[in-house]
């Protein structure tokens, strides 16, 4: 990647209206990862995950949950930082559609069911700050504006 490219990438002309979006995603997604990967807040860790992940049919299980639970902790991360916001929100955004597709669909559109609303919550603020940017207020643009 040239440099123009990663300053077009970290660069946003958003204003204050991303970082509103940006803590509470940023939060809620290093939350479930750490479920995933470490069995914190009631989470089952990366063996209680992955035997789960592989009776869906997500195999191999472990690596499967790993995958999940290091792009949602570390892509939460990044969000909540401003810190290369727009592949984070990318990875993030997979990451829910995978999770709306294998798991929750079937279950219809409410949560009250296992359904997939909070999953598309979630996605839509991804796809959301993919587009936008980190705004202001993250490392993303004082990076740029180091390169620059």
């Amino acid at each position: 990647m040239n440099k123009a490219t990663l300053i077009s990438v970290l660069q946003s002309k958003s204003g204050w209206a991303p970082l509103a979006l940006r803590l509470p995603v940023g939060i809620i997604f290093m939350a479930h990862g750490a479920q995933k990967l470490f069995g914190w807040f009631g989470g089952y860790g990366l063996e209680g995950t992955g035997q789960w992940m592989a009776s869906i049919g997500l195999e191999p299980g472990v690596l499967m949950a790993f995958l999940a639970g290091a792009g949602e902790f570390f892509g939460g991360l990044f969000i909540l930082l401003g810190l290369l916001t727009r592949p984070a929100a990318l990875s993030l955004a997979v990451t829910m559609l995978v999770a709306i597709f294998a798991v929750h669909v079937e279950n219809g559109l409410f949560m009250s069911n296992g359904g997939y609303e909070f999953g598309l919550a979630l996605l839509a603020a991804s796809v959301s700050l993919l587009f936008s940017g980190a705004g202001k207020l993250a490392l993303d643009q004082a990076l740029a504006q180091r390169l620059n």
